[in-house]
């Protein structure tokens, strides 16, 4: 029997439909969603750090911003997989550009070893590309490996793939997701992102052997808005690979689709009073004092752009920058929620919104604290002022403000140790029954809090 290509039985099913339209009293079909294929898988690759990215042999190089956490003592591994295929073309409003352009990119996955520690949940980010190269900018190490999650970073942008084959050509020489340079807006990465997640969902594709039950789209920043266009647009005429999303500090789709949505927005990125209403397949929460890019990323980051830039980026911000208050541990319960959502039909906890003043500035409390908004215990019980906002060059603007208290405002605010702990505790215990927070990073908050570095 002769096999039919993909752009064959997309041309079928059209004529098809057209066909049925014009006959008398046939029902009007709709259009059938485009299948996406599953793409070739080639890896591991070899190659860890240490390494040159300029070696010319393959197996002398290493991944781009491979992790320095000591992952084998958690139990998991860190693979690389080359990708390729054909993807279709997609414009931002949707309309389909070109069928079938061949593609060739790299999925960087951070997995359990046993099928024992993996909780079936797989994280498959969209790889942010704002600084010029793709960035982890969700994975958090602790929160992801504790839990047993699976996490795939997902190299699906010109300017990522771009980079990668500048710094290791031996690498990543062959990557091009732009099809030969006729797609450089980045009109591939809705279809490539698709087949990412078809790899996943393969058994024994890029998990080796594990089976994952959900597979979550994430993304922050610019990747979220890439998940909101194409959830919005090129979602209704494609195959649903992803189970559910999760736009973070970015903008969330407008679309009512099938596949349930959970926003999660720093203080940064709220600026109006006006936001979408929370529904049966949307949740919006928003967390005070924290930023857009905080602290535990940045100081997650910088050994490893150290390493494979040269030296991390420095910023000469308005303020003191990075809050400290860990939007993080709100992210983490969001994935659990979100994960309930899908598999039980739970939905996640609603929350209170950021409050904003008349003249629709954001309130703030005497000491210059949001109000309003998921409170975190370092918000709620501060040694600090952590806020979304900054200013000055570049993105200082994203990265909130951390000014630590003096000592007679911590003596002012707290009599005695006791009673400060007393109070985080209590914070801690009011999320935590409210689901924004999860017993473990409750924990590593008593233990900061009994520290000798505070009051």
């Amino acid at each position: 029997m002769p096999t039919c290509t993909r752009s064959t039985r997309l041309m079928i099913a059209g004529a098809v439909t057209a066909l049925a339209a014009m006959l008398p009293g046939a029902p009007v079909l709709a259009q059938a969603p485009r299948p996406v294929p599953a793409p070739l898988v080639e890896g591991p690759v070899p190659g860890t750090p240490p390494g040159d990215p300029a070696a010319p042999e393959v197996t002398d190089t290493y991944p781009w911003l491979a992790t320095d956490a000591d992952l084998a003592s958690l139990g998991y591994v860190e693979q690389e997989f080359y990708l390729s295929g054909k993807a279709d073309a997609y414009s931002a409003t949707g309309e389909t550009l070109a069928t079938a352009v061949p593609y060739r990119t790299r999925v960087i996955v951070r997995r359990p070893l046993s099928p024992a520690r993996f909780n079936g949940t797989v994280l498959a980010e969209w790889q942010n590309v704002s600084a010029g190269y793709d960035l982890d900018a969700l994975w958090s190490v602790d929160q992801i490996t504790r839990a047993g999650y699976a996490w795939v970073g997902v190299s699906a942008q010109r300017v990522g793939v771009n980079q990668l084959r500048a710094w290791s050509p031996a690498r990543y020489g062959a990557l091009d997701v732009t099809g030969g340079g006729q797609f450089n807006a980045d009109q591939l990465s809705y279809d490539v992102f698709a087949q990412a997640g078809k790899a996943i969902r393969a058994h024994g594709g890029v998990l080796g052997g594990l089976r994952a039950r959900t597979v979550l789209a994430i993304g922050a920043s610019q990747s979220a808005g890439r998940l909101s266009v194409m959830y919005d647009a090129v979602l209704p005429q494609m195959e649903p690979v992803y189970h559910a999303y999760a736009p973070i500090v970015g903008p969330a789709p407008t679309r009512a689709g099938a596949e349930k949505v959970f926003q999660i927005m720093s203080e940064t990125d709220v600026r109006s009073p006006v936001r979408p209403a929370d529904t049966d397949r949307f949740r919006r929460w928003e967390v005070a004092g924290t930023a857009h890019s905080g602290w535990h990323g940045q100081q997650q980051r910088r050994t490893l752009l150290e390493r494979d830039l040269g030296a991390a980026p420095t910023f000469d911000c308005a303020r003191p920058p990075w809050s400290r208050a860990p939007l993080h541990h709100m992210i983490a319960a969001g994935y659990l929620h979100l994960t309930r959502w899908v598999e039980r039909g739970i939905a996640p906890p609603t929350a209170p919104p950021l409050l904003f003043n008349a003249d629709g500035t954001k309130a703030r409390d005497e000491l210059g604290l949001a109000l309003g908004g998921i409170r975190p215990s370092q918000v709620e019980v501060p040694t600090a002022l952590n806020t979304g906002d900054n200013s000055g060059e570049t993105f200082c603007v994203l990265f909130g403000t951390h000014i630590p208290f003096d000592q007679a405002q911590l003596d002012a605010l707290y009599p005695s140790r006791a009673r400060y702990v007393a109070a985080v505790k209590a914070a801690d215990a009011h999320n935590l029954k409210a689901g924004y927070l999860l017993p473990a990073d409750a924990l590593r908050n008593l233990a900061d809090a009994v520290g000798p570095s505070r009051p």
